[in-house]
C-alpha cells in the first residue's frame, strides 16, 4: 500500500487514514476547516476540486452517504489519494480522476451536483511570484494550473439549482472572491474568518455560497481561532482533530 517516502497520517476525529508523503503536497488545517464548514447533504452527489491528496473528500465522507467524486491534475498525488480511498474502504462511494480541471464537464454533467467543495491554489501566479522550488508544492499554491475564477465558473456550471459550494481561501482575496462568484450566479451566504491567535489578523477564510440563490441572507459566522496564547490548537480545532 505504501511506496518508498511515504507514510500514513490520521485524523482522529473522523477515523480517516491518508498516505502521505513530505515529498508532495500533504493536507493541512485548511482542509480539515473546510471539511467541518461545508453543509454536506446526506445524499446525493459531492465534488472535490483541486483535490491534493484527497483530504477534503474523505474527511467528508464519514458525514454523508453521498457519491463523492474527485478531481486533481497532478498524477502522483491522485493516485495516493485512489490508495487512500482503497485503504479507508471507500472505494464504492469516492472516486478520484487524475484530470485538469478544465477537462472537468468532459466525464460530468453540468448542473449535476449538489455541494462542490475546493482547497484551490492561493497565490496568483504572476512573473515575479516566488514559487516554491518543490513542484508539487508549487501547483498546490500558485494558480499555475488553474485560477480562483476557472474554479468558481466550474462549480457554478456542476451545481445543480440551490447546489452549494463552499470554499476555503485567502483573505486578501476577498472582495475578489466576492465579485467572481455573482458573476456565476453564487450568492455568498456564508463567511467565516480564521485567526492563528486572538490577537491576530485572519489568515484564513471560510465561504459558502447557493447557485441562484437570493442575494439576501448573507451571514458572518463567529471568528474562529486557531491557537491559544500557549500556543496549542483552540478547543474548537482539538474536537475537529481528535473528536470529543
Amino acid at each position: 500500500m505504501l511506496k518508498n517516502g511515504e507514510r500514513i497520517d490520521q485524523l482522529f476525529a473522523e477515523g480517516i487514514q491518508i498516505i502521505q508523503s513530505s515529498e508532495v503536497f500533504s493536507f493541512s488545517i485548511d482542509a480539515v476547516l473546510l471539511a467541518n464548514f461545508a453543509r454536506v447533504p446526506k445524499k446525493g452527489k459531492i465534488m472535490d476540486l483541486c483535490a491534493g491528496n484527497g483530504a477534503v473528500g474523505l474527511f467528508i465522507s464519514q458525514k454523508t452517504a453521498a457519491e463523492i467524486e474527485q478531481i486533481e491534475i497532478q498524477p502522483r498525488l491522485a493516485e495516493m489519494a485512489q490508495r487512500s480511498i482503497l485503504l479507508n474502504h471507500l472505494e464504492n462511494q469516492m472516486t478520484m480522476h487524475k484530470l485538469n480541471l478544465k477537462d472537468t464537464l468532459s466525464i460530468f454533467r453540468k448542473d449535476a451536483f449538489d455541494l462542490v467543495v475546493c482547497n484551490p491554489p492561493y497565490f496568483k501566479e504572476l512573473p515575479l511570484s516566488q514559487k516554491n522550488p518543490n513542484p508539487y508544492l508549487a501547483i498546490a499554491r500558485h494558480e499555475i494550473e488553474t485560477n480562483l475564477a476557472e474554479v468558481i465558473k466550474m462549480s457554478a456550471d456542476l451545481l445543480k439549482t440551490n447546489g452549494r459550494f463552499a470554499m476555503v481561501h485567502r483573505p486578501d482575496r476577498f472582495l475578489e472572491i466576492l465579485d467572481c462568484l455573482r458573476a456565476n450566479r453564487l450568492a455568498p451566504k456564508r463567511i467565516q474568518f480564521v485567526y492563528p491567535k486572538a490577537d491576530k489578523e485572519a489568515n484564513i477564510l471560510l465561504i459558502e455560497a447557493i447557485k441562484d440563490g437570493k442575494n439576501d441572507g448573507l451571514r458572518f459566522l463567529p471568528p474562529l481561532i486557531t491557537y491559544d496564547d500557549q500556543g496549542n490548537y483552540s478547543p474548537l480545532l482539538k474536537d475537529m482533530l481528535y473528536g470529543n
